[in-house]
């Protein structure tokens, strides 16, 4: 058996594939944000996994984007080179909103009182400028042991190109605290940019002993309960790594749920020759977004946790996903003016929406969906949890409805409003702001609440075609067996592209790919399941900033000169809209992807069947309140027993244990061979009967 894992902000996904039926297992448990590892073996437990039988256990978290947002991570102290103390504080002084006068820089998770210098600096070429002073670093080893610091983070300057200096003042660190822990730059990042190197060693360390213990009770538990196989990390890079590897480099979990999702949508792509997909992910605290072209997804260097405007950077391979704060728990409410939101702030899954009945007051955009229709308090969750509806009524009457002096209706609508043109900004971030257009792509919905609201995310950017994959639900936790372990591996690199010597260049990429593969071979994976990817970050002469560029499989001989001077003129044509064939290039650091290759499961295929639904599949039909249209009479249909060529036209409602995909009216649904529903927009596909 290989079993996923995936902790959300409301609920607990898991999904077991039993290799030797070719069958798939899934169960939903509520979170329990006191005692994760408790929701883990909850949800095993709900799923009747007999971890015995388990091969391969993949987990991902939110553990550690939740406790750098919450601020409740390690009491953390920060060691840098002397002069460069204030490097955190100042970060790059942006300010994206020139004209706002409430914006806020970005806040620290180290403050300035527990950032410590020490005598030393490299130079850019890994030459010694100021050596290192052991007395010096062993008197700010004492202090910090004195002042009960939890976690350390080190960052020396140029420590990307020569990190002597880091390694020894960490053996000191531990030679006098063996209970810190202890996170260097140079393990994490090797690019050049000190401010966001320091941003990005503080996370690690601020999360560090939270997500070590945390790792360490849950494989605790794990073995405890029997289990004996492999248990990997998903990554925010779309891949998995061993647990040691997760524990010493904590923040390469940020986006690990999220990912799962992108892999999941990678495979849809190939699955079903998908040329350009967007994946929405929508679950019970936050809306994500991101792009998958041509099988491939986006790769950012870069990840801001809480947002580019006032969010702290961190320097670490990640899916190119963009976060909102728009779930099925996040909470309406009205400003001083008036004026509707929906979240940021959500009610989690304690005490949850007013309509799980778990105490709950303030308004949520599930409640919104009870009272539309939308969602039947009777089968929710496949009728393992009753919703309230007088309850959801009640919250949303006394916070919206009477206050905005309108009816129950029109607040609830209202809502979903909102919350879908927040949704649909999270597509045009990863759309229009990276020079694409959203009309290209199939919107592949998911998650919890993506059915619910894909049509009016899709239609508000006027994208044609949706598809809801399997068991939306869990497909995030799905996505994870389909994911590769993986390691990224980055080297700042200067060189003119006229002035570089090609072998050189191919060299410098060789020495990487042994550094991957040797890092795959130590957590068991065979020499001929490993696979590489090359890109480098590139830019023109004169030029700041780069854009990431994939690179050919040998770039040795001189051939490849124009070869790679063509790649970036393209990408950069893609990302800004315009290029400069005749100016020359820069690189600035390479970047090498070692992937082993591992088993996947396999969609499953269902049976063959008529364009009408079979009767089965009918649940009757009830009152649903649409946008524009206003209450209307739609069919409601059991999802399991839809079959292959089955065709749908909206209104309609078609249910399932974990989701509800909403069919707007003029809407055509048609189930393909694998169960996945295709949703045609404004279509006028051929009515059931």
């Amino acid at each position: 058996m290989r079993v996923a894992v995936d902790i959300g902000g409301t609920f607990t996904d898991v999904v077991v594939f039993d290799e030797a039926k070719g069958s798939l297992g899934l169960a939903k448990a509520l979170s329990t944000p006191a005692e994760l590892a408790r929701g883990v073996l909850d949800g095993l437990t709900k799923a009747a996994v007999p971890l015995d039988r388990v091969e391969t256990l993949i987990h991902g978290s939110t553990i550690v984007v939740n406790a750098i947002v919450e601020r409740n991570g390690a009491k953390t102290a920060l060691v840098t080179t002397k002069g460069f103390r204030d490097v955190y504080e100042i970060g790059r002084i942006n300010r994206p909103e020139s004209f706002n006068p409430r914006f806020r820089k970005h806040r620290p998770l180290v403050p300035r009182e527990d950032i410590f210098e020490v005598s030393e600096r490299m130079l850019a070429d890994g030459s010694v400028r100021t050596p290192f002073d052991e007395n010096e670093a062993r008197e700010v080893a004492r202090i910090i042991k004195e002042e009960g610091f939890e976690a350390v983070a080190v960052l020396f300057l140029h420590s990307y190109r020569a990190p002597e200096h880091e390694i020894r003042m960490c053996e000191i660190l531990r030679q006098t605290d063996p209970n810190l822990f202890v996170s260097a730059s140079h393990e994490l990042s090797r690019e050049y940019r000190e401010y966001e190197r320091t941003s990005t060693v503080a996370a690690n360390a601020y999360v560090g002993p939270i997500v070590s213990q945390y790792l360490g009770d849950l494989e605790k538990r794990l073995r405890g309960n029997k289990f004996g196989g492999s248990l990997w990390i998903m990554q925010s890079n779309g891949g998995l790594s061993d647990v040691e590897l997760a524990r010493r480099q904590c923040v390469q979990m940020m986006e690990s749920g999220p990912a799962g999702g992108v892999v999941g949508t990678m495979a849809l792509c190939e699955l079903l020759d998908l040329e350009a997909a967007i994946a929405f992910d929508m679950g019970g605290t936050t809306a994500k977004a991101s792009v998958i072209r041509r099988g491939v997804p986006s790769l950012s260097p870069d990840y801001f946790i809480g947002g580019y405007n006032e969010g702290l950077a961190v320097r670490i391979p990640v899916l190119d996903i963009v976060e909102v704060g728009t779930g099925g728990g996040s909470i309406g409410w009205l400003d001083e003016g008036g004026g509707l939101h929906v979240g940021p702030r959500s009610a989690g899954a304690e005490p949850g929406p007013a309509s799980y009945g778990r105490g709950g007051t303030e308004p949520t955009v599930t409640d919104a969906n009870v009272i539309l229709g939308r969602l039947s308090p009777e089968r929710f969750l496949g009728g393992e949890m009753r919703l309230d509806r007088a309850a959801a009524e009640t919250a949303l009457r006394e916070r919206l409805a009477q206050p905005l002096n309108v009816g129950l209706e029109r607040s609830a609508a209202g809502m979903l409003q909102v919350a879908t043109s927040a949704m649909a900004n999270a597509v045009r971030q990863v759309t229009l702001e990276r020079g694409l257009d959203p009309r290209d792509f199939t919107l592949v919905a998911y998650g919890g609440g993506g059915p619910l609201h894909a049509a009016s995310v899709a239609k508000e950017l006027a994208i044609s075609k949706i598809i809801i994959p399997h068991a939306p639900g869990h497909f995030s936790a799905l996505g994870m067996l389909m994911a590769d372990l993986r390691r990224d591996t980055v080297q700042t690199l200067f060189a003119r592209m006229d002035d570089l010597e090609m072998f050189e260049l191919e060299d410098q990429f060789k020495k990487l790919q042994a550094e991957g593969r040797r890092a795959l071979e130590e957590s068991g994976i065979p020499t001929d399941r490993i696979v590489f990817e090359r890109a480098a970050d590139m830019r023109y002469v004169g030029q700041e900033h780069a854009v990431a560029v994939r690179m050919p499989a040998n770039v040795g001989d001189e051939s490849a000169r124009t070869e790679i001077k063509r790649l970036f003129d393209q990408a950069h044509e893609l990302r800004y809209s315009h290029s400069a064939p005749e100016e020359s290039a820069d690189i600035v650091s390479l970047r090498v992807s070692a992937i082993g290759r591992l088993g996947k499961p396999q969609f499953p295929t269902i049976l063959q069947g008529e364009a009408p639904p079979p009767p089965a599949a009918r649940r009757g039909t009830r009152s649903v309140i649409f946008e524009g249209v206003g209450a209307v009479e739609a069919t409601v249909y059991d999802r399991t027993k839809l079959l292959q060529g089955n065709v749908i036209s909206g209104p309609a409602i078609i249910e399932e244990a974990a989701s509800t995909t909403v069919v707007e009216p003029g809407d055509t649904v048609t189930v393909n061979a694998y169960g996945h529903l295709v949703i045609e927009l404004g279509g006028n596909g051929s009515p059931e009967s």
